[in-house]
């Protein structure tokens, strides 16, 4: 085999359908087979609409021409609504003149990015070496067994999201947590219900969240 070649037609993204082709080159003879791939993915409730659209060209003419552009836009977009729709991708890759292939390629290689809704509050125990020394696994355990869910997963009322983050760069602050961007620190590890209780008393609220109650 002198050469493979793997063809995507449409986007592997959450109930999207694709088509996968290998293209194999044996000299003078090629050979070429293709097979339908579906992916079903379901869902507790129901996905939040996309970004406006002038928002994401805002997103786009902001990032287009900087070094790292793509992960930044994303970041930046994710950081407004929580996660990265389908609708909001594909708007920003055409604005930004990025297939959306790599779009996906992008936001399945980093465990930061979600194509799916979580939870209102997103509870990100930091897992970095000060806050392990000082007990964060433990501190993760409690808030598991607390939300009745693991990490990774939101619960059923989609409230809570759980998940475990690499250092967040307050190891003064250890062992800590992040709310929606809000930050708990020197928490005692065997009090996780504290947690909760302050999110349930402040109500720390990503960007989207913001603007949807300014609005209301």
């Amino acid at each position: 085999m002198s050469g493979l070649r793997i063809l995507f037609g449409q986007e592997p993204w959450p109930g999207s359908q694709c088509r996968v082709g290998i293209e194999t080159d044996g000299g003078q003879e090629i050979m070429s087979t293709a097979m339908e791939v579906k992916t079903t993915v379901k869902v507790a409730a129901p996905k939040p609409a996309a970004a406006p659209k002038d928002e994401i060209v805002a997103l786009a003419q902001k990032w287009k021409k900087k070094r790292g552009s793509l992960i930044m836009a994303l970041h930046d977009l994710q950081g407004r609504l929580g996660f990265v729709p389908r609708e909001s991708a594909m708007k920003l890759g055409r604005e930004m003149g990025v297939p959306l292939a790599r779009i996906y390629e992008v936001v399945t290689f980093y465990n930061y990015f979600k194509l799916e809704a979580p939870g209102k509050y997103i509870i990100s125990v930091c897992t970095g070496t000060a806050c392990h020394i000082k007990g964060s696994g433990e501190l993760l355990k409690g808030l598991e067994k607390e939300l009745g869910v693991t990490e990774g997963q939101s619960t059923p009322d989609k409230e809570y999201h759980l998940q475990g983050v690499r250092c967040l760069g307050c190891c003064g602050l250890a062992p800590l947590v992040s709310v929606n961007g809000k930050v708990y620190g020197k928490l005692n590890t065997a009090e996780s219900h504290y947690v909760i209780e302050r999110v349930q008393l402040d109500k720390p609220m990503i960007a989207a969240q913001e603007e949807e109650a300014v609005s209301e």
